[in-house]
C-alpha cells in the first residue's frame, strides 16, 4: 500500500539516445523529498545522466536505480533511433509494470520512448498506452487516454485513427465509457461531483442534424443517458467554443472526440506541464506529454523539466489519494 507520505515510484528511463534518461534522472532527484523514487533502466546509462546534471553518479544520488538491462552509453546513436536503445527502454517498461501489479511501487511514470527503436528491434509498438494495457491484461477497448494540466483534463473517444474513421468509430456506448472513466479520474484527484463537457463532433456541433447526423443520434444521445445516470454533464458543445478559457473554466473535464480536436488545444494551453494518463488500468501510470526530442539530447540544448515533473507530482498525489481511501 502506499505510504501516505512518500509513495512509491517506477520512472523508467525511456529511450537512452532521447532525453528520458536527463529528465528522469533532474525529476527524480527534484522529488526525493516527496516520493520514494526508483529510475528503471541501464545502470550505465542512468551514471551518464547523473554526471550530465551534475550529481556524479547514481551510487550518491538521492533516489534508487533498478536495473533492467546491460546497455552502456554511446555517443553514436546520441539523438537517433536504434533497437539496442528500443529493447533496452522496453526492458524498463516490462519491470516497472511487473513491479506495480505486484505491489512493489505505487505508480509508474514513464519517460518517452522512441517507437521506430523498438520497432527496429523487431518488437510492434505502438506506443506505451496499448503496450502497458497488454502488460495488464486490459485490452484496448477498456482503456482511455487523458491530458492534463492541473484542472484542464481531456480524455480522447478516438486517438490514433485516421480522420475519416473517426465518425462511425464514435459509439454512444464509447463516448459513455470513456466520460465515466474521466469522471472517476477526477474523483480519485478530490472532486466529488465533476462536472464534464462533452465536445460535438461535427462543427458548431452538426447544427441540428443539419451538418451531420452524428452529433444529434449519436453524442447527445450518450450525454442524455450520463445525465439519466446521474452524471453531471453538458453537450454537446461545439468544440471551437469548448476550448475558450471563459468556457473551460466552468468544467472538471472534456471529452473529446478524436486526437487532434483536443490534442492541438491542450498543447496550445500547457504544453510545457501537460501530463499523459492511461484510465481504465488497474495500475496508475502516467508520462510526460512530449517526445524523446533527440536534437536536445545528451546535452545538445536546455530540456524542459515541466512536463516530467508534473507526471510524476499527478501520480504521486494519485498513489497517496488511494493510500488513504485503502486505509479506511
Amino acid at each position: 500500500m502506499a505510504s501516505l507520505e512518500k509513495p512509491r515510484l517506477a520512472v523508467t528511463m525511456g529511450d537512452p539516445a532521447g532525453i528520458g534518461p536527463e529528465v528522469a534522472v533532474r525529476s527524480a532527484l527534484a522529488l526525493a523529498d516527496s516520493a520514494e523514487v526508483a529510475v528503471y533502466g541501464a545502470p550505465d546509462i542512468l551514471n551518464h545522466a547523473a554526471k550530465l546534471v551534475g550529481v556524479g553518479d547514481i551510487a550518491s544520488a538521492s533516489f534508487s536505480v533498478q536495473a533492467t538491462s546491460g546497455l552502456e552509453f554511446d555517443e553514436a546513436w546520441v539523438g537517433t533511433p536504434n533497437p539496442e536503445c528500443g529493447r533496452s527502454a522496453l526492458s524498463a517498461v516490462d519491470t516497472a509494470v511487473e513491479d506495480a501489479l505486484a505491489g512493489k511501487v505505487d505508480a509508474v511514470v514513464t519517460a518517452p520512448m522512441c517507437k521506430e527503436s523498438v520497432n527496429l528491434a523487431g518488437i510492434e509498438f505502438s506506443g506505451h498506452t496499448e503496450y502497458i494495457a497488454g502488460l495488464c491484461g486490459v485490452a484496448p477497448a477498456e482503456i482511455a487516454m487523458r491530458q492534463s494540466a492541473g484542472k484542464l483534463r481531456i480524455a480522447f473517444v478516438t486517438t490514433h485513427i485516421p480522420l475519416r474513421d473517426v465518425a462511425k468509430s464514435v459509439a454512444a456506448e464509447r463516448i459513455a465509457y470513456v466520460a465515466e472513466l474521466l469522471a472517476k479520474s477526477i474523483r480519485e484527484e478530490g472532486v466529488d461531483a465533476p462536472l464534464l463537457a462533452v465536445a460535438g463532433l461535427n462543427p458548431h456541433a452538426g447544427e441540428g442534424g443539419f451538418m451531420g447526423r452524428e452529433d444529434v443520434d449519436v453524442v447527445a444521445r450518450a450525454v442524455e443517458g450520463l445525465r439519466r445516470g446521474g452524471m453531471n454533464v453538458e453537450g454537446p458543445i461545439p468544440s471551437d467554443t469548448l476550448f475558450v478559457s471563459e468556457t473551460l473554466e466552468r468544467f472538471d473535464g472534456v471529452v473529446a472526440m478524436y486526437h487532434d480536436q483536443g490534442h492541438i488545444p491542450f498543447k496550445m494551453l500547457a504544453f510545457d506541464r501537460g501530463v499523459n494518463s492511461t484510465l481504465g488500468l488497474p495500475i496508475i501510470r502516467t508520462s510526460p506529454d512530449h517526445g524523446v526530442a533527440f536534437s536536445l539530447a545528451w546535452g545538445k540544448g536546455e530540456v524542459n523539466m515541466g512536463s516530467m515533473l508534473a507526471a510524476m507530482e499527478l501520480a504521486a498525489s494519485k498513489s497517496r489519494r488511494r493510500g488513504l481511501e485503502m486505509a479506511r
